[in-house]
C-alpha cells in the first residue's frame, strides 16, 4: 500500500483543479469575443441569424462563467491550503496581479449583467453592442493577470530573498517579468481559438444531424474563419514562446525536444520514444528546426540537458504534450483552410452541401482544441519542475505537510463531477427545448429582426 505523501496529493489535486478550471476559463475568455463579432455582423448586415448567434452564445456563456467562478475560487483556496510555504515567500509579490484579476472579473460581471438584460431596450442597437466591449476587456484582463502569476513562477523577479523572508518587493517588476509577454499572449490567443472551434463543433453537429437552416451554415462559416485567424496568431506567438524558452528556460525546451548535447544545427524531434540511454527511436527528426525555433538561425547553438544538473531537469514526458499541442494547432490550421476552400467552391456550385467527411472532421475540432489547451498547460507546469518558483523553491519544499489532502482530493473530485454534469445538463436542456428556427420565427412575428 502506498505511503501517504502530502506533496503527491497536493500536486494531483492542484493539477485536477487547474485541468477542470481551464475548460471553463478558456471558454469564458474566448466566447465574449465570438459573441461581439456575431452581434457586430448582425447589426452591420441587418442579419437576424448573426444576432441570434450572439444571443444564444451569450446564454451559454453565463453557465461557463458560473462554473468558472467556483473552480477559480477553488484554485485560490488551494494556493493557500496546499502550498503555504510557496505563498509565504511569493504571496506578497503576486498579490497585485491576484487582486487585479479579481477586479477584472467584477468589471466583466457588471457589464455582463447589463448586456444580458438590455437586449431590445435601446433604440440604437450599436449601444447594446458597445456594452460587449467592456466584457471582452474584463475577461481578457482576467486571463492576463492570472497568467502573470504563472509567468512569475517561471521567471521570478522584483524581490530579494533573505532566508525565508521576501524583501525589497517591486510589484510592477514582478508582474512584468520576462515570461509575461509570451505567456499571456499565448493563453489569450489560444482561448479565442479554442472557443471558435468549440462553437464550430456545435454547428457541424447540427448540420450532420440534418438541420439545413442557413443559421447553422453561417455559424459554421463564422467560427471557422475566426478559428483560422486565431490559430495563425497562436502559432506565431508559439514561435515567440520557443525563443523565450531558449533564452530563459533552456532546460524546458531541451526536455521537450529530447535534446541532450549542446550543439549547433540542432534538429527538432517529433513523436518517437526514448530509452534509458537517451536514444530516440521512431522519432521524426527535422534538421535545423530546433535551432530555428530557438534563435531563428539554423546554425545557432542550442543548450542540451547534459549541461543541466540532473536534479534540475524537467521530466522527459513533456515531449509528448509539446508534440500534441503543436500537432493539433497545425491540424486546425489545415482544417480551416480546407473548409474555406471547399466552402468557396460549394458556393460557386449552388446547392452543393459541405461534404459530410469534412463536417465530421470539424466536430473533432472543439475537443481537439481543448486537448491542446490541456496539453499546453501540462507542458508549461510539468516543464517547470522540479521548481515551483524557478531558482528559489522546489515544488517538494512548497507543499503542505497536512495529513488530509487525500480526503480533499476525493471531495473536490466529487465537486467537479457534479459541476461538470450539471453544466452539461443545463446547457443541453437550455438549447434543446428552444431551437434557433423557433426563435427566428418568434422574433420575426414580434418584429424584432433588427436586434
Amino acid at each position: 500500500m502506498m505511503n501517504y505523501d502530502p506533496v503527491f496529493y497536493s500536486r494531483i489535486l492542484t493539477g485536477l483543479t487547474l485541468g477542470f478550471h481551464i475548460i471553463f476559463a478558456t471558454i469564458g475568455v474566448g466566447l465574449p469575443v465570438m459573441i461581439a463579432i456575431a452581434e457586430f455582423l448582425g447589426i452591420k448586415r441587418k442579419d437576424p441569424h448573426y444576432t441570434l448567434l450572439a444571443r444564444r452564445w451569450a446564454r451559454g456563456f453565463v453557465i461557463t462563467v458560473a462554473v468558472g467562478v467556483v473552480t477559480g475560487t477553488s484554485i485560490g483556496l488551494q494556493l493557500n491550503l496546499l502550498w503555504p510555504s510557496f505563498m509565504q515567500i511569493a504571496g506578497q509579490a503576486i498579490s497585485l496581479p491576484l487582486f487585479m484579476e479579481t477586479f477584472a472579473f467584477f468589471f466583466e460581471a457588471i457589464f455582463l449583467g447589463i448586456y444580458l438584460y438590455t437586449w431590445d431596450r435601446w433604440k440604437n442597437p450599436w449601444t447594446h453592442f458597445a456594452i460587449s466591449i467592456p466584457i471582452i476587456i474584463g475577461s481578457t484582463l482576467s486571463a492576463f493577470f492570472i497568467t502573470i502569476v504563472n509567468a512569475f513562477m517561471n521567471t521570478p523577479q522584483g524581490f530579494k530573498l533573505s532566508g525565508r523572508t521576501i524583501i525589497d518587493i517591486d510589484p510592477m517588476v514582478a508582474m512584468f517579468n520576462p515570461a509575461t509577454p509570451t505567456k499571456t499572449a499565448h493563453v489569450i490567443s489560444s482561448a479565442y481559438m479554442t472557443s471558435a472551434f468549440v462553437l464550430a463543433t456545435i454547428a457541424a453537429l447540427a448540420l450532420l444531424a440534418g438541420k439545413k437552416h442557413v443559421y447553422y451554415q453561417k455559424a459554421l462559416k463564422l467560427t471557422m474563419i475566426c478559428g483560422l485567424i486565431f490559430s495563425l496568431s497562436t502559432a506565431f506567438i508559439g514561435d515567440l514562446s520557443g525563443k523565450f524558452l531558449a533564452e530563459y528556460q533552456p532546460e524546458k525546451l531541451a526536455a521537450a525536444e529530447w535534446h541532450f548535447e549542446t550543439t549547433a544545427q540542432a534538429p527538432l524531434v517529433f513523436a518517437g520514444y526514448i530509452d534509458k540511454e537517451h536514444n530516440v527511436h521512431y522519432g521524426l527528426k527535422l534538421p535545423y528546426a530546433l535551432s530555428i525555433l530557438a534563435f531563428a538561425d539554423p546554425n545557432a547553438v542550442v543548450k542540451g540537458l547534459n549541461d543541466i544538473p540532473v536534479d534540475e531537469r524537467p521530466p522527459l514526458y513533456i515531449h509528448y504534450f509539446f508534440d500534441a499541442m503543436v500537432a493539433i494547432g497545425s491540424l486546425m490550421i489545415v482544417l480551416c483552410i480546407v473548409y474555406l476552400y471547399l466552402n468557396r467552391k460549394r458556393r460557386r456550385q449552388q446547392g452543393k452541401e459541405v461534404p459530410r467527411w469534412l463536417l465530421r472532421s470539424i466536430t473533432f475540432s472543439g475537443p481537439l482544441a481543448m486537448l491542446a489547451i490541456e496539453s499546453g498547460w501540462i507542458f508549461a507546469e510539468a516543464g517547470r519542475q522540479p521548481w515551483i518558483l524557478r531558482g528559489y523553491m522546489k515544488t517538494a519544499h512548497g507543499a503542505t505537510t497536512a495529513t488530509n489532502v487525500d480526503w480533499m482530493l476525493l471531495m473536490f473530485s466529487i465537486l467537479y463531477i457534479v459541476l461538470g454534469f450539471g453544466a452539461w445538463t443545463v446547457l443541453r436542456r437550455m438549447f434543446k427545448t428552444n431551437t434557433p428556427e423557433e426563435e427566428l420565427a418568434l422574433r420575426a412575428d414580434q418584429g424584432g429582426e433588427h436586434q
